[in-house]
Parts: structure tokens; sequence; C-alpha cells
């Protein structure tokens, strides 16, 4: 799920620091959790895109940490944060449940 192009990895949202930067331990299978969040992410890529948000300002980054669990992290502009926030706090109940 990388929408049009790959120029989007490179436009200032990568504020993961130090996630590639951990030394990778033989025998650990990072590439099994990071195929499982790579799963997770493309899936809210696409409710994100379905929901009217440019992956360029928000998205799902997949990755593993280091005993090779798949990690997702949301990363995006502080005023695109807001606005997800808005509409998930619009779909969930007084007591902040969704359901």
């Amino acid at each position: 799920m990388t929408g049009a192009g790959e120029s989007w990895l490179r436009d200032g949202l990568d504020g993961v620091a130090g996630v590639e930067s951990v030394l990778w331990v033989r025998g650990v299978d990072y590439v099994g959790g990071w195929r499982s969040a790579r799963e997770s992410a493309d899936r809210l890529n696409r409710a994100l895109l379905g929901a009217g948000f440019e992956l360029s300002a928000v998205r799902a980054v997949a990755s593993a940490d280091e005993s090779g669990r798949g990690v997702v992290r949301v990363t995006g502009w502080p005023e695109t944060a807001d606005r997800l926030a808005a509409l998930l706090e619009a779909l969930t109940d007084h007591d902040g449940c969704a359901w």
C-alpha cells in the first residue's frame, strides 16, 4: 500500500527514530513480525484513504521490535492527527466506547 509511488516514504513523516537502528539478533524472525504488521498497516492505510485522509499527511507504518514482534505506528502531521482524533471521538459514545 504505497499510494502513488514511493516518494511518500520520505516526506518528513519518518519520525520513528531509532527503530531501524536496533541491532538485529541472529535467530529472531523480524521478517515474520514485519509481515504481520505490514498487513495491518495496509488495512489501516486503506481505511484512512477511504475516510478521506491523504497518506502524505497521516499513515500507518509497519516495523518489528527488538524481539521480532510486529509493530504498527501511526505517524502524521499534528493537524491531521487532530482530525483523525475528532473522527474517532465522533464514533464513541459518552463512555468512550465505540460499541
